[in-house]
C-alpha cells in the first residue's frame, strides 16, 4: 500500500504533528527522514528494513554509508540524510562547553567530555587545558588511533599548553573495548606526563580513560 493511501493516523508526519517527536516510533522518525519509499515498498516498509539491519536503535549510530546503500531502495541521497541526522544528533547530545567553565572534579570532566570520544571505534586522545582557577581554556583531540606513549608526543602536548598559557592539563582517551582499565602503556604515558609537567611547571591534573558509561581516573586511584 502506498503511503498516501494510509489513514492519516498511520502517516509518520501526521503522527509526529499530533503526538510530538517523543511519542512516535523509530520507524516513523526514519520515515520522515527518508520522505519517500521505493516501488512497491512504501517509506514505512523501507524504514523497517533499515531497523531490521541493526540490533537496537543505539547501534544505528554505528551504521556506515556503504551499509545503508546496500539496502534496496536506499540510494546515496537517502543514506547521506540518515548519516547526517545521526551525526547531528550526536552533536546536539553533547554538553555545550561554556567559556571558563570550572572543571574542579573528575566527574565533571567526565560528564562534559565523554560524548566526544566514548563511541569512537579507535582510541582518541583528548587534551584539556585549564587556568589557575581550574577554568577551561581550550581542548582538542590531538591523536587518533592510539594512546601508546611511543606515539603520543609529550613535547607536542606541552607546546600546546604553553601556547595557550595553561596552568595545568587534563587528558582523556577512550577504550573502544568499553573496558576502561589502564594498560601498561596507559600507565607509562601518565607517568611521563606527570614527570614532564613537574619539570615544565604545567602539572597533569588527571588522566581519564573512557569506557562504556564508566571511566577510570588516575587521580582518583592515586588518592585512595
Amino acid at each position: 500500500m502506498k503511503l498516501k493511501e494510509l489513514p492519516n493516523e498511520e502517516k509518520p508526519r501526521e503522527r509526529l504533528i499530533k503526538y510530538g517527536a517523543n511519542n512516535v516510533s523509530n520507524e516513523d522518525l526514519i520515515s520522515i527522514l527518508l520522505s519517500t519509499g521505493f516501488r512497491n515498498n512504501n517509506v514505512k516498509e523501507l524504514s523497517s528494513q533499515i531497523l531490521s539491519k541493526i540490533k537496537n536503535i543505539k547501534s544505528l549510530s554505528e551504521i556506515s554509508l556503504n551499509e545503508l546503500i546496500k539496502i534496496k531502495g536506499i540510494g546515496k541521497a537517502k543514506a547521506l540524510t540518515i548519516i547526517a541526522a545521526i551525526e547531528l544528533g550526536k552533536r546536539v547530545s553533547e554538553y555545550t562547553l561554556e567559556d571558563k567553565i570550572v572543571l574542579n572534579n573528575t566527574s565533571k570532566v567526565y560528564m562534559y567530555f565523554k560524548n566526544m570520544i566514548k563511541n569512537e571505534k579507535q582510541e582518541n586522545f583528548l587534551v584539556v587545558l585549564i587556568d589557575n582557577k581550574n577554568r577551561l581554556i581550550s581542548y582538542k583531540i590531538m591523536y587518533k588511533g592510539t594512546s601508546d606513549s611511543s606515539l603520543v608526543s609529550i613535547k607536542e602536548i606541552f607546546n600546546y599548553a604553553i601556547r595557550e598559557s595553561a596552568s595545568a592539563i587534563i587528558v582523556l582517551h577512550n577504550h573502544p573495548s568499553g573496558i576502561p582499565s589502564p594498560s601498561k602503556e596507559d600507565i607509562k604515558l601518565t607517568n611521563n606526563l606527570i614527570n614532564s609537567g613537574k619539570i615544565i611547571g604545567i602539572p597533569l591534573i588527571d588522566h581519564l580513560i573512557i569506557g562504556n558509561n564508566n571511566y577510570y581516573s588516575f587521580y582518583n586511584e592515586m588518592v585512595k
